[in-house]
C-alpha cells in the first residue's frame, strides 16, 4: 500500500461528516461528478412515492391545502436559506436557472432605473455559464440596456454611472475559480448598482454569505451540491429590504396577491412570493425538499473545510502520481480563489487513439468513466473533478488521482 492511499484510509477514519455518506445511494464507483449532478439522498425514493401514491393517488387536489403543495415553494426556500447565509423569507423555489437570471436581472435593471436616470449599461461575467450570457443579453435587448462583457477581476475598474445591474458566479463553472462575493458586491453598491450572484458551483460547498454581504439578488440550481435530483427547481433570493421593490418580467397567477381572486390587472404579493409564477412543479419540489434532509446536522463551515482538504488532497496525489507535464491544473491553489472542483487541463502533446477525432480530454475522461472514476470534461481539454464532502471520502480522492495516473501512462496510439 503506497504513503498515500495509507494517508487516505487515516483521513477518512477522522472525518467528522464520514458518516453522511450512508445517507446516499452510493456504489464502487468514484464519483465526482455531484458538481454537475449530485448523488441521490436514500430516502428519497420512498418519500416521492408517498407523493405520487397517497399525495396525489389518494387525496389528489386536496393536496394543495393538505400536504402543503401550495406553500412549498417558500417552504422549501427556508430550508435553502441558511445554506447560502440567509434570514427566513427571502428566498423562493422554482422555475429554471435561467428563468431565475432573467427574473433577476430585469427587475435590478427596473430598479436601477427608478433610482435615477441614466442607468443603461448590464455587465456580465465574460467568463459565464453561456446560459447566463444569453439571458443577460436578452434581458438588455428587452430594457434598452446596453450589455457589457467583463472579467470578474475588471468589474471594479469598470463599473461607472451608467451600470445599472452586474450579473456574476460565486464560483467558475470550468475551472472552480472562487469570485470575491463580499468585495465585487460592495463595488457594485459603491457604484449605485444592483449585484445578481449565480450560485449554482457554490451553494452547498461553501458559506456564501447572501445576508452578510448585502447581496441584492441571487439565482442558483439544487441538482448540484443540493443534491435535488436531475432538473430539480431552482430559486431566486431577493433581499428582504429590496421585495417591494422587486417587479418581476414574468408575473403570473402564483404570484398575484390574491391568486384565486382572478382578476385581469396584476398586482404582486408580497414578500418572496413575487418571485413566483405559474404552478410549481410538485413532483421535482417535494423531492428536493427530501433530499435537503441530509443537511440535517450538517454545517456549511464544516463542509467548507472538507472540502478543501479534498481538494488540497487530490492535488498532492496528481502531483505525486502523474508524471509532469501531462496535466496542468487551471484551478487556484489559493484556498480563497478555490470552489470545491480542481479543473485539469490535458497537455496538448498527449495523443490517444480515439474514434471520430474526440478531444483528448474527452477521450481520457471516457476511459476514467470505464474504470469506475466518474468526472466530466469541457471542449476543448479540460477535466472536472467535483468534490462533495457529504459523500466523497479521501480514499476516493486517491483512486481518482490514482487512475488518471495509470491511463495518462498508457501512451500514444501508433499513428497511421
Amino acid at each position: 500500500m503506497s504513503e498515500l492511499m495509507s494517508e487516505a484510509e487515516r483521513l477518512d477514519a477522522a472525518d467528522g461528516l464520514a458518516a453522511v455518506r450512508d445517507r446516499f445511494v452510493l456504489d464502487d464507483v468514484t464519483y465526482l461528478d455531484g458538481n454537475s449532478l449530485g448523488a441521490l439522498p436514500a430516502h428519497v425514493p420512498d418519500r416521492v412515492a408517498d407523493v405520487v401514491r397517497r399525495q396525489w393517488g389518494e387525496l389528489r387536489i386536496r393536496s394543495w391545502d393538505e400536504s402543503g403543495w401550495w406553500t412549498a415553494p417558500e417552504r422549501i426556500g427556508d430550508r435553502i436559506a441558511p445554506l447560502v447565509g440567509a434570514a427566513p423569507g427571502q428566498i423562493v423555489v422554482g422555475d429554471s436557472t435561467s428563468v431565475n437570471v432573467f427574473k433577476a436581472v430585469v427587475a435590478a435593471v427596473r430598479m436601477a432605473g427608478e433610482d435615477g436616470p441614466g442607468r443603461d449599461e448590464i455587465l456580465v461575467d465574460a467568463t459565464t455559464f453561456p446560459t447566463d450570457g444569453y439571458v443577460a443579453e436578452s434581458a438588455a435587448r428587452m430594457t434598452g440596456c446596453t450589455l457589457r462583457p467583463v472579467v470578474p477581476a475588471e468589474v471594479p475598474s469598470a463599473l461607472g454611472d451608467r451600470t445599472a445591474a452586474v450579473l456574476l458566479n460565486h464560483v467558475d463553472y470550468r475551472t472552480g475559480r472562487l469570485h470575491d462575493l463580499p468585495g465585487l458586491t460592495a463595488a457594485v453598491h459603491a457604484a449605485g448598482a444592483y449585484a445578481v450572484w449565480d450560485l449554482c458551483h457554490s451553494a452547498g460547498a461553501l458559506p456564501v454569505g447572501l445576508d452578510e454581504h448585502g447581496v441584492d439578488l441571487a439565482v442558483g440550481c439544487t441538482y448540484k451540491y443540493l443534491n435535488g435530483g436531475p432538473g430539480s427547481p431552482a430559486y431566486l433570493y431577493v433581499r428582504h429590504d429590496l421585495q417591494d421593490r422587486f417587479d418581476s418580467p414574468l408575473p403570473g397567477w402564483n404570484s398575484h396577491a390574491e391568486p384565486f381572486g382572478m382578476r385581469p390587472g396584476y398586482a404582486p404579493a408580497s414578500g418572496a412570493v413575487r418571485g413566483r409564477v405559474g404552478t410549481p412543479d410538485i413532483l421535482s419540489m417535494l423531492a428536493l425538499e427530501a433530499s435537503l434532509d441530509v443537511w440535517d446536522g450538517v454545517s456549511v463551515e464544516a463542509v467548507r473545510a472538507k472540502s478543501l482538504a479534498l481538494t488540497d488532497f487530490f492535488l498532492r496525489c496528481v502531483g505525486e502520481y502523474v508524471p509532469e507535464g501531462r496535466v496542468e491544473s487551471v484551478t487556484p491553489a489559493a484556498h480563497a480563489e478555490r470552489g470545491s472542483q480542481v479543473a485539469l487541463r490535458c497537455s496538448p502533446t498527449l495523443e490517444f487513439a480515439r474514434a471520430g477525432g474526440a478531444p483528448i480530454a474527452g477521450d481520457v475522461m471516457r476511459r476514467l468513466i470505464e474504470r469506475g472514476v466518474v468526472g466530466d470534461f469541457r471542449a476543448p481539454d479540460v477535466l472536472r473533478f467535483g468534490f462533495t464532502p457529504l459523500y466523497v471520502g479521501f480514499a476516493d480522492v486517491e483512486r481518482a488521482a490514482r487512475v488518471l495516473a495509470e491511463i495518462l501512462a498508457e501512451g500514444s496510439a501508433p499513428e497511421d
